[in-house]
């Protein structure tokens, strides 16, 4: 399928298999296009497999690794011959989206929109030093290429156990057991280059988060203070503004009293000069 949004890196997942241990996988999502893209990854045994992160955004000619760790597994298929696959929906979305933003319905095909999809294999690699298998009748597998021999153990429930080899040839010597250790070592490291790095993406993406978030807390408190000041401003013009008034009041109630006694007053002499007048002239 050719891919026109998305260019992934590598084109399968390669596990280490080894018998109750995790193994890890790391793949690079490298962003073809010009518009922000949202892909989301899927798989056939859920149970099986931890993705991290199985959602993302990822900017214009921009990458993004997730990494798939493998859980410890007890039996190992036939001929490590693993049937598990892998889905990666990617689909463009608005520029500045975020992972908040990602919902299950961009990726719906019934939504009109163009969705890629892409299928990664799972593939299972034995490790350079993995024992011989011996079978049950009793009969030892020999080689003469190999050096180590292995003598059985029986038990009486009928299982077989491995022991560790009991004796080295003449021809090999510490040295090369040194190495053939170191070899082994060298192989497995970069699994665990592989964790650290993704443990150390994850924790300056929890770091960056965390900052914003602050900023953001900053900013809240900020806004509430100034929001008091105003309140706190408005009260006190108010209570002003009362004061004012009843200060008004009384000077309007004073000068209507002061108005209204010469009114009075010549109402009193008029009404007495009435009077006299009449006992004077009956």
């Amino acid at each position: 399928m050719t891919s026109h949004l998305i260019q992934i890196l590598p084109s399968q997942l390669t596990f280490l298999f080894q018998f109750n241990k995790q193994t890890s996988c790391l793949i690079q999502l490298r962003n073809k296009d010009h518009q922000y893209v949202a892909f989301k990854i899927k798989t056939t045994s859920p149970k099986k497999y931890c993705v991290r992160p199985n959602i993302g955004i990822i900017k214009p000619k921009d990458t993004r690794d997730f990494t798939v760790t493998m859980q410890a597994q007890k039996i190992a298929p036939p001929d490590l011959n693993c049937k598990d696959k892998f889905l990666i929906q990617c689909t463009i979305v608005p520029f500045g989206a975020t992972e908040d933003d990602i919902t299950s319905d961009m990726f719906a095909k019934d939504s009109g929109k163009y969705i890629e999809e892409k299928k990664l294999r799972v593939v299972l690699i034995a490790p350079p030093s993995s024992p011989v298998l011996l079978p049950v009748n009793g009969d030892t597998n020999q080689d003469s290429s190999n050096e180590i021999h292995v003598q059985k153990d029986w038990v009486p429930t009928g299982v077989e156990n491995i022991p560790l080899p009991l004796r080295v040839s003449e021809d090999r010597t510490d040295e090369d057991i040194v190495d053939r250790h170191v070899e082994n070592v060298s192989d497995m490291e970069p699994s665990k280059d592989v964790v650290q790095l993704n443990l150390a993406k994850d924790f300056e993406e929890l770091k960056s988060r965390l900052g914003i978030m602050d900023s953001k807390l900053s900013e809240a408190k900020a806004n509430i203070m100034k929001l008091t000041e105003e309140r706190r401003t408005n009260t006190e013009e108010k209570d002003l503004l009362k004061k004012e008034m009843e200060v008004l009041k009384r000077k309007m109630d004073a000068k209507r009293v002061e108005n209204g006694f010469p009114l009075l007053f010549v109402c009193m002499v008029a009404l007495v000069s009435v009077v006299v007048g009449y006992y004077i002239h009956p």
